[in-house]
């Protein structure tokens, strides 16, 4: 996955470096998102990667707790901030696979990930992230489509390794303008 150096100094340099708080394909990504899930209510959610918490704070009303985390410290706090009015949130700063609380878990939202890490790498990270899920419980997988010089794989292909990992668990697979959501709900 990238150094964790560099996701830290874009954080730096603008506080939202990918204008997850204004941008119009952002909000409509988390609105597929929310609905996405198969259910109205979650106990235990586990977001890595929250950034500065856009979506954290639309899932928190859904959950008793959640668990989110990210790379970079900054982040983090803007995170922190963002999610400030849900006690129900915890963010900590944390990377993975090394830092994956153990759970268990309702929800797992990965999140724009999947394509930061190798093919063996995010294997071993799916099932990882499977094993911490509750029988029932869901891992919402999201990947943009598109291109970009710091990721290690395609959004498509970071679905299709994760959907071989976890076979036939996949209870939905929905491709919308520039981005796609799977989902796999643990028997």
């Amino acid at each position: 996955m990238n150094e964790p150096t560099a996701f830290e100094r874009r954080y730096q340099l603008d506080p939202d470096p990918w204008n997850f708080a204004h941008a119009p394909y952002e909000r409509e990504r988390y609105a597929t998102m929310l609905r996405s899930l198969g259910r109205l209510r979650y106990g235990a959610a586990y977001e890595p990667g929250c950034s500065i918490g856009e979506f954290t704070a639309l899932l928190a009303p859904r959950c008793e707790t959640v668990d989110a985390s990210d790379i970079s410290p900054t982040a983090v706090a803007a995170a922190r901030r963002r999610c400030a009015a849900y006690p129900q949130v915890k963010v900590t700063v944390g990377a993975l696979p090394d830092q994956l609380p153990r759970g268990p878990f309702d929800l797992i939202v990965f999140s724009e990930l999947g394509y930061y890490f190798s093919e063996g790498a995010l294997r071993l990270l799916g099932a990882s992230l499977y094993e911490r899920l509750l029988p029932g419980g869901e891992l919402m997988a999201v990947h943009w489509l598109g291109h970009s010089a710091d990721h290690v794989l395609h959004g498509n292909d970071a679905a299709r390794i994760l959907r071989d990992c976890l076979g036939s668990a996949q209870a939905e697979e929905r491709i919308e303008a520039g981005f796609r959501v799977d989902l796999w709900r643990r028997a």
